[in-house]
């Protein structure tokens, strides 16, 4: 498939338009839409405003939910594993990584469907293992989304991979990881909209690693 290149020149005013919209309350899908076909956006461009463009009611609603990475330390920590394990992914494999109005890193590769266990994975896992050596939290529940393919096979390593390096926790799979995730006592930790405002603590995992670790500076709306 053809990747096309992000042209600035039109996703800044597209994105002030996109922003304005959302701030008078019109659906987010309509408000895209329009902008998108005013401005004659690609669908990368489409997906960068969707994933990345919130009102700054939003933004400064869930940017102070966010804790800091030495809050995790003793806690419960509820991890949304295959919303961090594509962003992790996508950092590995030099994909575009973007850091939303709200601070939060997200992928915008729309491989959520397809995604599969690979070497990357256990690469990812890895940096998520060596943040949780530093900073070990009481207990470490990682939530995976039941309906994606081989989802029991990554719970099996993940729980391997836990037992090896003595951390304390369980792997379970869910349909609705949503709503699963947002029933456990914990700091979440995921980029997912839907989680991050329906919780008061939130730990952006993924971006942490991706800025902190791997030292990628993610790319940001003009």
């Amino acid at each position: 498939m053809r990747v096309h290149a992000f042209r600035k020149e039109l996703l800044k005013p597209a994105a002030q338009d996109f922003r304005f919209l959302l701030s008078r309350g019109y659906p987010r899908k309509s408000a895209l839409l329009f902008v998108g076909n005013h401005f004659q956006l690609h669908q990368g461009e489409r997906d960068l405003l969707y994933r990345g463009v919130f009102t700054r009611k939003q933004s400064t609603s869930r940017c102070a939910k966010i804790v800091q990475v030495k809050t995790i330390k003793g806690e419960k920590l509820i991890i949304d594993g295959h919303n961090v394990f594509i962003t992790l992914e996508s950092a590995i494999k030099r994909r575009p990584v973007l850091l939303a109005d709200d601070n939060f890193v997200r992928d915008i590769s729309r491989i959520f469907r397809r995604f599969r266990p690979t070497y990357h994975t256990k690469a990812a896992w890895a940096l998520i293992e060596g943040l949780l050596s530093d900073y070990p939290p009481y207990h470490v529940t990682v939530l995976l989304d039941a309906p994606l393919p081989k989802s029991g096979e990554l719970g099996v390593r993940i729980r391997q991979w836990m037992k090896c390096a003595k951390i304390k926790g369980d792997v379970t799979t869910a349909t609705k990881p949503e709503s699963s995730l947002l029933a456990l006592d914990g700091i979440k930790a995921s980029a997912d909209s839907v989680i991050i405002d329906r919780s008061t603590r939130v730990f952006d995992l993924a971006g942490h690693i991706i800025r902190r670790r791997l030292h990628i500076k993610p790319m940001s709306i003009p």
